[in-house]
């Protein structure tokens, strides 16, 4: 009794999270105009957002060959968690390049839901290269990626700038403690 209980205790969420990414796949394959304007939109008031709040933000675009910035990454999970989101690669200019989906999974002492903004700040050409010839970026694989910690005020120039990606998660709202980007699968949307 105890272990059926338990497992529809686990099934639920697991259902949930199989039901929100399932919608995400829709979603991606009716990437509209509108919703693309909308998208870009969103991701130029996060980056925005963030250079207000972060000097360190502001010097890796500064060094940056490009930013990724996802304005909307929704997380959620009970022992099985998901997070997705849709997301704009910009020149450091401001220059659209492209439309980008970010999605993870992952197992663990976890519970709750959370929405949160992420920026990349893709340091080196090649990191850019990679993105865009591979099958995608997958964190933990390919190029270097340092997460930051936004509030953090550290020095930073071309010297001290080694890793191909930093990474910078900001902007949290909801109810699960801690947020990574370890195990992330970031795809090319199609325009």
């Amino acid at each position: 009794m105890k272990r059926d209980r338990l497992r529809s205790l686990l099934l639920i969420p697991l259902l949930s999270l199989l039901a929100i990414g399932s919608n995400g796949v829709a979603n991606a394959a009716s990437f509209s105009a509108g919703s693309r304007a909308q998208l870009v939109s969103e991701a130029r008031a996060s980056l925005h957002s963030l250079y207000a709040t972060s000097p360190k933000a502001k010097q890796l675009a500064a060094h940056a060959a490009a930013i990724l910035v996802f304005p909307s990454v929704l997380k959620g999970g009970l022992m099985v968690g998901a997070a997705g989101g849709n997301g704009v690669l910009f020149r450091p200019d401001g220059t659209v390049l492209g439309y980008y989906n970010v999605a993870s999974v992952s197992y663990g002492l976890q519970a709750g839901a959370q929405n949160f903004s992420e920026a990349m700040f893709l340091m080196k050409p090649a990191a850019l290269n990679y993105l865009n010839s591979t099958d995608g970026l997958s964190v933990g694989s390919g190029p270097s990626v340092a997460v930051l910690d936004h509030g953090a005020g550290s020095d930073m120039s071309s010297t001290t700038l080694r890793s191909d990606i930093y990474a910078l998660v900001f902007g949290q709202q909801g109810l699960m403690a801690g947020v990574g980007v370890q195990g992330q699968k970031i795809t090319r949307l199609d325009d």
